[in-house]
């Protein structure tokens, strides 16, 4: 007997029972509980399972009702892999197992080993994430729902879709349950202009749809822009529903008020997850506190109902105290370049090869093309007050000089404030009837970001200023002019590479030089919280995802149905569609405990085994790697499979977040009772009590002792804890080992005492190893003092 276990869905081939040819009979289990075990969860079905001395009544509704579910289920899932008639389906399991015995090919088991069914087919399913950001494209691939399986619909929802009032159509589908918009703070400032920022949920920035997509947007979908396909897409729950709230626009940003009505509605509608590509500018003012700005204090409602909530970190990186997601009751993101480099070189007729980037096609393999300047080949020199170098304007140039040779243009700092794009210099060569183009970067101020652009014909970016200084040279040597300075014969050769295919990196993942770094702050005064954040670290550099037509947040993907952008805002929805997986598995779990699952087992080493690095300025304002610290990443990088099964979690309520509150100094605790209509309670003593995956001390005078509660949501498990730690401050745990049965909650303490000052915070980590293969790991941070 051999089993296989692909995705949610176990393959056991029965060898002995060969009916004909090469044809098997293969035993199928599917996720998802059988009757005797199933305890509710699934949207109009009451749990069936029985107590060990019970007899299960086969025929009482709840019972029948869910067996002709699952079958169901099966059935659909044979039917949607293979034309009927090619297989033959024996029995369906559905009291002990749930699955089904069916006669099929080895290559039809292939087909159904990696089949959705189990698998990116369920993944999410009646799981609603709220979107609050710059709305939907509705009619996009990502969020079809004709090509899938249809969508039920969801009782606990009590959101509404609003009618486009251009179109009249409604913007919901069943994968879109619900779309709303909020502009009346933005109305009343007098910042809102319907013609360009659409007084509905249509999204005339992109960034909403981008975003909606990473976390829900439907499986497989290709992602093809100018005519490549780059490969398919796909959310993290493609199965999950989406829920549009949109109160950010694209000239003006957003309203606090109309996003704190947003959320306010999202919570009352129903939403399971909250997704949240946005944040202050700034630490709040208004408030003495960052935790208890309105922003903040509304997302404490929204977790005490129940909602999970994944916010972007922000993307002040890579300088200390820029994030802008500051509770605990937040999942704060950081955002990882993947292992996904796109890359393409310029080579001259002297032999040198300069690198670049551009998503590009190559020109001819076998030949070279003659280069032009674009200050060379000018109608007349009267369009120089139109900045032709940044070949922006096709009509000022002398299309006779520029057909059939590369056009080589120059990265001023138009590109840079967005006036001038990628995208249109790759237009205006091609409507001269250029063969590809250069655009050479001769002045970089520090930070600038370069991100690869897919254009139409071959183009490329040198983005090394000695790169576009060898480029000038040759130009220069090759290209004779007469004493005016005109050129009397173009002479520069060159060709362009291919820059479609990416290369793949294992120093991935890496901290983005971009994203907000901590340590954590607790005031306007910039004063270090107790508390570590970000919290986790996800991909969020050069993302590709759905965009809509009308979005303009990216000049270069202008009318374009996908885009590939890079920030904070793109980790975020990587959490929130994760989290909803871990919501359609444990349905009960709170907000906390799935904020634990995913912070406890994620990994601190990249795909080559090394520690994690971290993108960082050198001295001189390049570009460097350093050795990440939780301040980069938080806990580390996700691991999706390993937080379905954590072992154990750091379960927190309401109660916990107000202790956690009222035992900071320096809050008002009118000012928390005014917040949270709850009396404070200081039991927990200190912040770091707070009992969350993390923990920080920000002040460690001495010996300082904080406790933790983990609850066991495995089977019966030993767990032997370690801990390690910078030498200069010495750690110690109790008890070493304990041992939880299923539902069981233990504590431990964790005792740090100040050995010598290094006047920076020191890191470490408490690992607790279970005996049957779990492992939960939690970092440690903290700042020693004299006093």
């Amino acid at each position: 007997m051999k089993a296989v276990e692909l995705g949610w869905i176990v393959l056991v081939v029965l060898l002995g029972l060969v009916a004909s040819g090469k044809a098997n009979v293969y035993i199928v289990t599917v996720e998802g509980e059988p009757i005797i075990s199933y305890r509710g969860g699934e949207n109009g079905f009451e749990a069936t399972a029985m107590e060990s001395d019970e007899k299960l009544d086969t025929a009482s509704e709840l019972v029948t009702s869910y067996a002709s579910h699952l079958e169901k289920k099966h059935d659909m899932l044979l039917g949607m892999l293979f034309e009927h008639g090619s297989y033959k389906k024996l029995y369906s399991y559905k009291h002990l197992i749930n699955g089904f015995s069916v006669h099929l090919s080895p290559e039809q088991a292939e087909t159904l080993s990696r089949a959705p069914g189990g698998g990116c087919g369920r993944a999410g399913e009646d799981i609603i994430i709220g979107f609050v950001d710059s709305g939907i494209y509705p009619h996009h691939p990502s969020f079809a729902s004709h090509h899938t399986d249809p969508y039920g619909p969801v009782p606990k929802y009590r959101g509404k879709c609003e009618i486009d009032p251009d179109t009249k159509r409604n913007f919901c589908n069943g994968k879109i349950i619900g779309a709303q918009h909020f502009a009346e703070a933005a109305k009343a400032a007098g910042a809102f202009n319907p013609a360009i920022d659409f007084a509905s949920p249509l999204d005339g920035d992109g960034h909403g749809s981008h975003t909606a997509a990473i976390a829900a947007g439907n499986n497989g979908i290709p992602v093809r822009v100018n005519g490549h396909e780059f490969g398919k897409a796909s959310g993290m729950a493609p199965r999950a529903r989406i829920a549009v709230y949109k109160a950010l626009y694209k000239l003006f940003g957003g309203f606090v008020a109309d996003v704190v009505a947003a959320i306010d509605q999202a919570v009352h509608d129903g939403v399971d997850i909250l997704s949240l590509s946005v944040g202050p500018n700034s630490p709040p003012t208004t408030t003495k506190t960052t935790f208890l700005n309105p922003f903040d204090a509304t997302l404490l409602a929204a977790v005490k109902a129940g909602v999970f909530v994944a916010q972007a970190a922000g993307n002040g990186g890579p300088f200390p105290k820029t994030l802008v997601s500051y509770s605990p009751w937040i999942t704060s993101v950081a955002a990882a370049i993947d292992d996904r480099r796109y890359k393409n070189h310029l080579t001259l007729g002297n032999g040198k090869i300069l690198a670049g980037i551009g998503l590009s096609p190559s020109t001819h393999p076998n030949l070279t093309y003659t280069m032009v300047a674009a200050n060379d080949v000018l109608l007349d020199s009267s369009v120089s007050k139109y900045s032709p170098s940044d070949c922006q304007r096709p009509e000022v140039f002398n299309r006779k000089l520029v057909e059939g040779n590369i056009l080589l243009c120059g990265y001023s700092f138009n590109f840079v404030v967005g006036t001038a794009s990628i995208k249109k210099v790759s237009e205006t060569a091609k409507s001269l009837g250029a063969v590809g183009f250069v655009l050479a970067v001769e002045n970089v101020s520090p930070g600038t970001k370069f991100d690869p652009v897919p254009v139409s014909i071959p183009g490329i970016l040198i983005t090394d200023v000695s790169k576009t200084m060898n480029l000038i040279d040759y130009y220069n040597v090759s290209t004779p002019r007469d004493w005016t300075g005109r050129v009397k014969g173009f002479k520069a050769v060159g060709s362009i590479g291919d820059g479609l295919m990416p290369i793949l990196h294992k120093s991935a993942p890496e901290v983005a030089l971009f994203s907000a770094r901590g340590p954590n702050i607790k005031d306007f005064n910039f004063q270090d919280a107790d508390l570590l954040k970000p919290d986790i670290l996800a991909p969020g550099s050069l993302i590709w995802a759905a965009w809509s037509p009308n979005g303009t947040d990216e000049p270069n993907f202008v009318g374009e149905g996908f885009a590939l952008i890079s920030g904070t805002s793109m980790a975020a929805p990587h959490i929130a569609g994760i989290a909803a997986l871990l919501k359609q598995k444990h349905p009960r779990w709170s907000p906390a405990a799935i904020k634990s699952a995913l912070m406890t087992t994620t990994t601190k080493l990249d795909r080559g085994g090394r520690p994690l690095q971290a993108q960082q300025y050198s001295e001189t304002e390049a570009l460097k790697l350093v050795t990440a610290t939780p301040f980069d990443y938080g806990s580390g990088h996700v691991d999706p499979r390993a937080a379905l099964d954590p072992g154990l979690i750091f379960d927190a309520g309401y109660e916990d977040y107000v202790g956690f509150l009222c035992t900071t100094p320096g809050i008002d605790i009118h000012e928390i009772r005014k917040y949270t209509n709850t009396p404070c309670n200081t039991t927990m003593g200190r912040p770091s009590n707070f009992n969350t995956p993390s923990i920080t001390i920000s002040h460690l005078v001495g010996t300082q002792t904080v406790t933790r509660t983990v609850t066991n949501v495995a089977g019966e498990e030993t767990y032997v804890i370690t801990a390690r730690m910078h030498p200069s401050i010495a750690i110690e745990t109790r008890p070493s080992a304990m041992t939880l049965r299923p539902g069981a909650s233990r504590k431990f303490s964790v005792t740090l005492t100040a050995r010598s000052l290094t006047g920076s915070y020191c890191f470490g980590s408490i690992t607790m190893k279970g005996s049957r293969g779990h492992k939960v790991v939690i970092p440690v941070v903290a700042l020693g003092h004299w006093r």
